[in-house]
């Protein structure tokens, strides 16, 4: 098995809400992030959010330092005047006018550390509002947004002229730019809504995101009706580099590629750095591989900060590495906050076994993630249904299978099990796959493979248990959407329901302890 110890590559990156601890990094931060530009928070306004909505106030941790923040209240915002201030709207920044049995969450304040900007932190704290509107069943999300560069632009347009030349990508604002990227749109322009403001010359853009799931009523109840997970599966092209940073390149792209698409999941396939064997001079196969492991270091490092710079979990194909003399064939799991974890090839193939004297895996893991559990199994692990089976009894709903097929019988192999796993244990699945060619490298000379998202057979799903797919043997993606509610509402109610209708008083699936390996 396995033991490389990951935990020295991590950096942790968290979202949680304020606490009263918090406030003092936070005051210091609001003047590294508006320097002599606008009047900061002072103490006992943020001890008033705490006390009154403390469900509201988020921050976002990197290593244990707050690297950003946002605040906000809930408010009947019908019973403000669309031209209000800041000042009106936050009773001057106590937010005592907060009203739990209001409709609509207004955002008053989000900042983001400047040593820590492109890495997507303002995003993770608009995607936690979004996510609190929709628990609380708010109707929307209402905010004030500076426009930070009017002031370089004046002299020659209007505020309306200025707006309308950042919606249609003639300019860019760095506040209203990113909110209109997170799916807010402009209601108006609020005249004097900040005077401290100077950069915006006063002027905020008044923004709505509406939340399509909200349910009129009294109770204001939630009801939930879907808990969609998009998947960016990778078909990616093996060909010859030259260095390491070629092969960087490459997987950045895929990743801001499934990024730009919302996605939450990230798939790479199997052997994925095998492509780095094509700059090793090394022609025995064994050896190349050894050499191979000593990129681990590189290939994690690099994992994580995709995952982190880019917000979405990646499952990083899979990675040669030596433990003690021996050889793993090992899948990771790259959270967008920053942790890793690892699952090892538990079937080895015979190829795999004679060119390269890989060591199987001992143990199906099932993870955490903000998508729910999941599980990663390895090509050829995928065609065993007890794995998937033991997975699907250990809460998994999604099982990804980064493979690397040489030809079509391969491929059809892992392609059908797959299907056949998510019929049997009621779960989605996703394969990806290698394409292309890498001539000079043995045992890798050829790929075959054809990516896609698959799910269970009932009326509730797609025809044909098939969210998507690429078309075989080209480099692309396929992206498509899951929803764990339907999988959920399915295992109750569908027109079949394998898991609950198993006979365990005749059969089960369990999983051994490596120290009962052996044993009956």
């Amino acid at each position: 098995m396995s033991d490389l110890d990951v935990s020295k590559f991590e950096k942790k990156i968290e979202l949680r809400n304020i606490e009263f601890e918090d406030i003092d990094e936070i005051l210091a931060l609001q003047k590294l992030c508006f320097p002599n530009t606008m009047e900061p928070w002072v103490r006992s306004q943020l001890e008033s959010h705490l006390r009154i909505f403390p469900e509201g106030q988020f921050c976002v941790t990197y290593e244990g330092k707050i690297i950003g923040s946002c605040s906000s209240l809930i408010v009947n915002f019908d019973e403000y005047d669309d031209n209000h201030t800041w000042d009106e709207i936050t009773d001057k920044g106590y937010i005592t006018n907060h009203d739990p049995e209001g409709f609509n969450l207004y955002g008053i304040e989000v900042m983001v550390h400047p040593e820590y900007r492109r890495m997507k932190i303002g995003k993770r704290l608009y995607e936690a509002r979004k996510e609190l509107a929709e628990q609380l069943n708010l109707k929307s999300i209402i905010l004030g947004g500076r426009i930070p560069n009017y002031h370089k632009h004046a002299d020659e347009m209007t505020p309306r002229e200025y707006v309308k030349e950042v919606i249609s990508h003639n300019i860019y604002d760095p506040v209203l730019t990113f909110q209109l990227m997170n799916g807010f749109t402009v209601m108006r322009i609020n005249k004097r809504y900040l005077p401290d403001d100077k950069q915006s010359d006063a002027y905020a853009t008044l923004m709505e995101w509406n939340n399509v799931d909200y349910i009129p009523s009294n109770t204001k109840r939630h009801f939930k009706t879907s808990e969609p997970v998009r998947i960016t599966a990778i078909q990616y092209m093996m060909k010859t580099i030259s260095s390491f940073e070629e092969f960087a390149t490459q997987v950045e792209y895929y990743t801001d590629v499934a990024a730009d698409q919302g996605s939450d999941f990230a798939v790479f396939p199997e052997l994925l750095t095998t492509q780095l064997l094509s700059f090793v001079e090394e022609k025995s196969p064994s050896q190349a591989i050894r050499k191979l492991t000593e990129f681990t270091e590189q290939y994690i490092e690099l994992f994580t900060k995709l995952a982190v710079r880019y917000d979405v979990n990646i499952i990083g194909g899979s990675h040669f590495i030596e433990e003690e003399g021996n050889i793993y064939n090992v899948a990771y799991l790259f959270r967008r906050d920053g942790t890793i974890e690892k699952q090892d090839k538990l079937h080895i193939t015979p190829n795999e076994r004679k060119w390269w004297g890989i060591s199987p895996g001992d143990k199906v893991r099932v993870f955490d993630t903000d998508c729910g559990k999941i599980a990663i199994l390895i090509c050829y692990d995928i065609e065993f249904p007890e794995l998937p089976r033991i997975a699907a009894d250990m809460g998994a709903k999604i099982i990804f299978t980064p493979f690397c097929t040489e030809d079509r019988q391969g491929y059809i192999r892992v392609r059908y099990c797959s299907q056949a796993r998510a019929i049997e244990n009621e779960i989605y699945t996703v394969i990806a796959g290698t394409v292309g060619n890498l001539s000079q490298v043995e045992n890798m000379d050829i790929q075959y493979a054809q990516s896609g998202i698959f799910t269970p057979s009932d009326f509730a799903f797609p025809r044909d248990g098939i969210v998507g797919e690429c078309h075989p043997n080209i480099e692309t993606v396929v992206v498509g959407d899951v929803d764990l509610e339907i999988l959920r509402r399915q295992r109750k109610t569908g027109s079949v329901t394998p898991l609950r209708d198993r006979r365990l008083d005749l059969y089960r699936v369990v999983q051994k302890d490596k120290s009962q390996a052996g044993r009956d």
